[in-house]
């Protein structure tokens, strides 16, 4: 294997011409996002769900099995783990996930973001044990390198944070930045994801951040029941989950998002497939 593959993060030289001009014209994240909502049938989750916990994986949730089907999308449409730096498009092998989490469901408790890195060959047991660990780790000591780089930058006078924040900016827009605040930054991840279901509601659609490299973010709801009518005229009753999607257009074009959440559902309607790692893990183009 050439050093090339084996490097995490990389330009990549073969876009099409409109592909590489399009960052020049729309210059940030927030003004190139496209936004896309769905729902997701909750009934076959929800009973692999309940066989993993009764083999032992007794705090797996939906936020597990959607991480784990976005990994394995990852492996193979690889396009979509790409981010836009200095107007240019990299792509990277690993996968962050970024995603923020209470000490405790209350009001006045503390949060912070986690980050974890997956390999996209990850199967579900691997990310619920990844995910499983940091969060255990944080609600029992609370506080660690983001919240300790959070509370020395907020300490920092407004005009010298201000001219802080341009420096970090700019450092981060040639592919300069620290190799330890990119690690504990929330903002460079792969997906930033957030359950609004925890929270009682419907999912939003979250902006991303010009700061940083995150091109996904993905936000779910609470569980919905509702009567439909199939095209046979029968009532049926649908269990289901809203599920949004807020995308960054410039790292692939609207025909691979479609085929790549095509198969996204596919995964998330048969579970089982995350048991075990793909047959193959397929790498971006040059």
């Amino acid at each position: 294997m050439s050093n090339r593959v084996k490097k995490d993060k990389r330009k990549v030289k073969t876009m099409p011409p409109m592909s590489v001009i399009i960052p020049f014209i729309m210059k940030n994240r927030n003004g190139s996002c496209n936004l896309m909502s769905d729902k997701i049938d909750i009934v076959k989750p929800e009973k692999y769900i309940s066989e993993k916990r009764a083999e032992g994986m007794k705090n797996l949730t939906m936020m597990h099995l959607i991480i784990a089907a976005y990994c394995r999308l990852v492996s193979q449409k690889p396009a979509i783990n790409r981010f836009i730096r200095g107007q240019r498009v990299y792509t990277r092998r690993s996968i962050e996930i970024a995603l923020t989490i209470k000490k405790s469901m209350t009001i006045d408790s503390p949060d912070t973001v986690i980050k974890i890195t997956l390999d996209p060959s990850a199967t579900i047991k691997e990310v619920y044990e990844s995910f499983n660990t940091v969060i255990t780790e944080y609600r029992e000591n609370p506080g660690g390198d983001f919240d300790d780089t959070a509370k020395f930058l907020s300490h920092i006078p407004t005009l010298i944070l201000r001219s802080v924040v341009g420096f970090l900016r700019s450092l981060d827009y040639f592919g300069l930045m620290p190799k330890f605040i990119e690690k504990v930054s929330p903002f460079h991840c792969s997906m930033f994801i957030t359950s609004m279901g925890s929270l009682g509601i419907s999912a939003i659609y979250h902006h991303l951040y010009d700061f940083g490299t995150c091109p996904v973010f993905v936000a779910f709801g609470a569980k919905k029941r509702r009567y439909e009518v199939d095209s046979e005229g029968n009532v049926y009753k649908r269990q289901y989950m809203d599920i949004k999607f807020t995308l960054d257009e410039r790292i692939c074009d609207g025909f691979y998002y479609a085929k790549a959440f095509k198969y996204f559902k596919g995964i998330i309607d048969n579970p089982w497939v995350l048991d075990v790692p793909p047959e193959r893990v397929v790498d971006d183009i040059d």
